[in-house]
């Protein structure tokens, strides 16, 4: 006695066959003659429309590293700058014309190092979510000038804490709205 059940496949039609497989409808697949597709395979549009989001962009691609590589220079001389408040702010002081020194010192070297903190962080998560969205192919330029700008913020206010509390800035602002 032989075995008379059908072997896989050869009961079910070819759409069937085809779904089974993974592959697109024949609707999709050109042919040569009723129901035999070509030897040719399927063209990339009739791909499934998902990975039309996924496609590479080479553009932005490169636009993000750059952007990604700026920052973290930025951040490595800030935070550096940070780590040494009382001279950064020396500096702006005398850039901005202020009479006197920085003297707030305890303070300036714990929101120094929290704003060089927030920095490392920042560009850290920036730097995570661009990749995230580069492996995923969605635009992910944005997001470091987003990160930038969110991180900016909050060092800037981190970094303005010591600032505002020194007597010889609060004198200077004092002097300045008299004026």
């Amino acid at each position: 006695m032989t075995d008379q059940r059908p072997q896989y496949g050869e009961i079910a039609t070819l759409e069937e066959q085809r779904r089974a497989a993974g592959l697109p409808p024949l609707g999709d697949v050109p042919t040569t003659e009723v129901g035999a597709p070509t030897s040719q395979p399927a063209q990339a549009d009739s791909a499934p429309t998902g990975s039309a989001a996924a496609r590479p962009r080479p553009v932005d691609r490169f636009v993000t590293i750059a952007l990604l590589a700026y920052g973290l220079v930025n951040v490595v001389m800030t935070g550096l700058s940070y780590l040494d408040f009382s001279t950064a702010m020396n500096q702006m002081m005398s850039v901005l014309g202020v009479d006197g020194e920085f003297t707030n010192f305890a303070q300036g070297r714990t929101w120094g190092t929290i704003a060089a903190i927030v920095l490392a962080v920042g560009w850290s998560l920036t730097a995570f979510f661009s990749i995230r969205r580069l492996r995923t192919g969605k635009r992910s330029w944005w997001v470091p000038l987003v990160g930038a700008a969110i991180t900016l913020l909050v060092a800037s206010v981190c970094a303005s804490i010591p600032l505002m509390n020194d007597p010889a800035f609060i004198d200077f602002v004092a002097k300045t709205a008299g004026q």
